[in-house]
């Protein structure tokens, strides 16, 4: 039982980390128009990371134009998957 809890945080985390660097990298690109396929896509991979990123980014003091609140919210996925790892 722990061990398919395990695989699936695992899974769970390793998507998010996807999610996340796909956010920080659509960042760098002006936003679709909403006829577009990607905007629909940017909407699901935003909707996907808010949960995660935006409390971080209340947390975290400004940094001008760099936003380092997904680099910090990576490598708290990282932690908690070790941890939980650990323990289970």
């Amino acid at each position: 039982m722990t061990n398919y809890l395990l695989q699936f945080v695992n899974i769970l985390v390793n998507i998010l980390l996807i999610a996340i660097v796909a956010r920080a990298l659509m960042s760098w690109f002006p936003m679709p128009s909403s006829e577009s396929p990607f905007f629909i896509i940017r909407q699901m991979i935003n909707q996907i990371t808010d949960p995660i990123i935006e409390p971080i980014r209340k947390v975290m003091p400004s940094m001008g134009m760099l936003d380092l609140s997904p680099m910090v919210a990576m490598i708290l996925l990282i932690v908690i998957q070790r941890i939980l790892g650990a323990v289970l």
